[in-house]
């Protein structure tokens, strides 16, 4: 395998999302190397055979696209390495913008028939419900008032909740709305309802006047136009006040994102037959109506050589040949891929708009002896994204001459675009004279589930998440255990050390070696700011900000966003609504936790005896029994729930849970709550580990939706009937906090302190872990690779 360093992790991964199987789960791809073969001979089809006149064939081609992809330099958004050469009818385009939503009945239930279809593919989509008339705006012909969008949007969440749960990958919607539209506050604040749209991202359109309103504290007005043409003012207040409440609600909940519209569609190269209103789930691919965006990343931590000396530089010759080969890859796919709808193959055809960016940037700074951050890493980033930007517009025009350009190329109009005129001028030459295959070409979008594909690089142009971390893997025989995983470049250090007699101190690491709870939100924005400059589309990031941060200067990275050329904006602020910044400290060493029941030399004896239970014979229940009493709130119940464990305090000194009692004045709850009480009663009486019934209750997913509690989303109300059972594991010393590991004898009074501080509040939607992290806009599970971004 060339899985090297974070082996492990590269390997699940890569087998259970990206290895080709049949429909009986047999491997067909019998190694990664297999997987690359698949992919590059699938990009290669398109290719003619120009062998006759001393060109290359299409095995020549194939044999180019594999080595761009070897060693992991070149890699394709996960849809192209799952679905590429698989034969199956599948989209490998990410995500879509879909259509402009009519403001009737019937157009707005046929968009959303398109998204279902489109998401039943796979397909992240984003729609700008700005089209929507406003609450209580008159309905023509039927004597009412409108509902307005956001009793639409509910549909669309109710949709993908629907499509999820029939067995899709992860649903990932984006819905933006204009500043101007009377619904807007409604809009900023629809997420204070922790079950309302949680199937969404959410972004303000923030325009340029709206920016200098703000800035020269003027009144705003919130309007909306008619079918007809006619425009009528709903409301007039300070711009300030909307402001104030966009940012005090991204302050409290990160959500919405903000997108500054009119600098998309002024930088857009297409800004002459196309207008931009919404953008791909995660932002890094504003695009139309029915646009698509395909996606791949050029992993930089590859192409750093001499690393960890003074000496250490970005080889320009390798990444000029891998960026060449990956646009002609990625033009490539945009033929061989399937698509939903017809209009998103007639869009993508038409304009073969692609999205080639980076990941392992911060891996790559961090090789250099660069600080993320800093202006001096900065220029780095911009020169090396400048490299980036001008090899892919060089290879779109050599594509141009062989191929011909994008069918809605006009020279005149690309040619004044203002992205086009900041390029070197031998760029713009080649345009004027053949064209360009690709209208734009460059895009920086989330990469959680590749870069650990990839080993465990950074993520986008991310800073490092965690200089290791330890997450927990299932074995075959159902026992679990507990994996350091490191970052790239601090396991490439190791190494360097190692290889050249360098005494090497994980504590004292040199201070190049930064993660994103260190930087400064400053520090953020001037790094995506840099690489913005050499960027067609957007970039995906999040810029992250101490739960402490004055609220004024929260407001302030936003501004400073927008000063400084950023196309949108994103930040992260722990609290106990968005959840806690995930605490990743490793152990010093990866045990084997023993899900198996630990059998005592008495209960061997009487295993076979009929009287008795699978783990033995049921003990009597004691007259009085010490425990505990839960209230747990789930959703928007009134009525609270009532859980109560006891335990039995064992000769050894352990404490045991041995009975639950759960109760409701919710009758609706009653049937099920006996239920539960009697059968998990009779598995803790029986002995053993018992802690399997807390991974169960906690896997259990609601389709309607889960909630907020107390920070921590919760995906049912099963789920934190478990989690309350969990805390009065470890309330009574059954469970131990550093592992998760079951006692078999009594505690020490004294112990070492944990070395694992689980206080992440987020919990994955598949495996339900709390190993989050949230980068680029995007959460991504460390434990199983479940990303909603791909």
């Amino acid at each position: 395998m060339s899985f090297t360093l974070n082996k492990e992790i590269a390997h699940q991964i890569w087998d259970a999302k990206y290895r080709l199987k049949d429909i009986d789960g047999k491997p067909l791809d019998l190694s990664v190397e297999d997987t690359w073969e698949r992919i590059a001979s699938a990009l290669a089809v398109p290719e003619s055979d120009d062998s006759m006149n001393g060109g290359p064939n299409v095995f020549e081609y194939a044999n180019k696209f594999y080595h761009a992809l070897e060693d992991f330099k070149f890699l394709p958004a996960g849809r192209i390495i799952a679905g590429a050469g698989t034969g199956r009818s599948v989209t490998l385009f990410n995500c879509f913008v879909m259509g402009t939503i009519p403001d009737s009945m019937d157009g707005i239930f046929s968009m959303l028939k398109e998204a279902a279809l489109t998401m039943q593919q796979g397909g992240g989509i984003g729609y700008d419900f700005s089209t929507i008339r406003p609450k209580y705006a008159p309905v023509l012909g039927v004597a009412a008032d409108a509902s307005g969008p956001l009793t639409f949007m509910d549909c669309w969440d109710a949709m993908c909740r629907t499509v999820m749960s029939a067995g899709a990958r992860r649903g990932a919607m984006m819905a933006t709305m204009r500043c101007d539209h009377p619904d807007i506050m409604e809009f900023i604040q629809v997420k204070k309802d922790p079950l309302r749209l949680r199937m969404f991202n959410l972004s303000v359109l923030c325009t340029d006047d709206f920016m200098d309103a703000v800035k020269n504290k003027k009144d705003w007005d919130l309007k909306f136009t008619d079918k007809t043409g006619v425009t009528k003012v709903y409301q007039t207040l300070p711009a300030v006040e909307l402001w104030d409440l966009i940012m005090k609600s991204t302050y409290d909940q990160a959500e919405p994102g903000v997108i500054f519209i009119d600098r998309i569609n002024n930088m857009n190269n297409l800004y002459y037959c196309e207008d931009i209103a919404s953008t791909n789930p995660c932002g890094e691919q504003p695009l139309p109506p029915y646009g698509a965006c395909l996606l791949g990343s050029i992993n930089l931590a590859k192409f750093v050589k001499e690393p960890f000396t003074e000496n250490a530089y970005v080889d320009p010759s390798t990444l000029t040949d891998t960026v060449k080969t990956s646009i002609r890859m990625l033009d490539n796919v945009i033929d061989v891929s399937k698509f939903p709808l017809p209009e998103q193959e007639k869009e993508a055809k038409d304009k073969r708009r692609i999205g080639l960016g980076v990941t392992g940037l911060a891996d790559m700074l961090i090789m250099m002896c660069q600080k993320y951050g800093t202006d001096h890493a900065n220029h780095v980033v911009e020169n090396v994204m400048r490299i980036i930007n001008e090899t892919s517009y060089e290879a779109s025009i050599d594509l141009a001459v062989e191929k011909g350009p994008f069918p809605l190329f006009n020279k005149k109009k690309y040619l004044q675009g203002d992205f086009i005129k900041k390029q070197h001028k031998d760029i713009r030459a080649g345009i004027a004279k053949s064209g360009i295959r690709n209208s734009l070409l460059t895009s920086i979008a989330p990469t959680g589930t590749i870069s650990l594909y990839a080993g465990n690089v950074s993520s986008g142009i991310e800073p490092v998440f965690a200089l290791k971390y330890t997450r927990k893997i299932l074995n075959k025989d159902g026992t679990h255990r507990l994996e350091v995983v490191k970052d790239y470049a601090l396991a490439m250090y190791e190494q360097h050390c190692q290889e050249n007699h360098i005494p090497y101190d994980e504590d004292n690491l040199p201070d190049y070696f930064v993660t994103a709870q260190t930087i400064t939100p400053e520090q953020h924005i001037k790094t995506q700011a840099a690489a913005q400059k050499w960027v067609d589309s957007s970039i995906s990031k999040t810029t992250n900000v101490p739960e402490d941060i004055d609220f004024e200067d929260f407001k302030n990275v936003y501004t400073h966003a927008y000063d400084s050329g950023c196309k949108g904006c994103t930040t992260y602020r722990p609290n106990d609504i968005t959840g806690s910044i995930l605490s990743v400290e490793a152990p010093k060493d990866s045990t084997n936790i023993s899900d198996t029941p630990s059998i005592s030399k008495s209960t061997e004896d009487t295993a076979n005896n009929d009287s008795s239970g699978f783990f033995g014979t049921i003990p009597v229940r004691p007259d009085t029994l010490e425990g505990s009493t839960y209230k747990i709130k789930f959703g928007s119940d009134s009525h609270a729930i009532y859980v109560t464990l006891t335990y039995k305090e064992e000769e050894n000194g352990l404490k045991r849970p041995f009975e639950v009692f759960i109760n409701s004045k919710n009758m609706e709850h009653y049937s099920w709550t006996v239920a539960l009480t009697r059968m998990i009663s009779a598995i803790f009486r029986r002995g053993g580990d018992v802690h399997f019934v807390v991974d169960e209750l906690q896997a259990v997913f609601d389709p309607r939706g889960g909630a907020w509690v107390k920070g921590k989303y919760v995906p049912s109300v099963l789920a934190i009937i478990g989690s309350t059972i969990e805390q009065f594991m470890y309330d009574i010393g059954y469970l131990q906090k550093d592992s998760d590991t079951v006692l078999t004898q009594k505690p020490p009074l004294t112990t070492n302190p944990p070395t694992v501080t689980p206080t992440q509040t987020r919990s994955c939607q598949k495996c339900f872990s709390f190993n989050i992290k949230i980068e680029s806009g995007c959460e991504t599970c460390l434990d199983c690779g479940s990303s909603k971004c791909g």
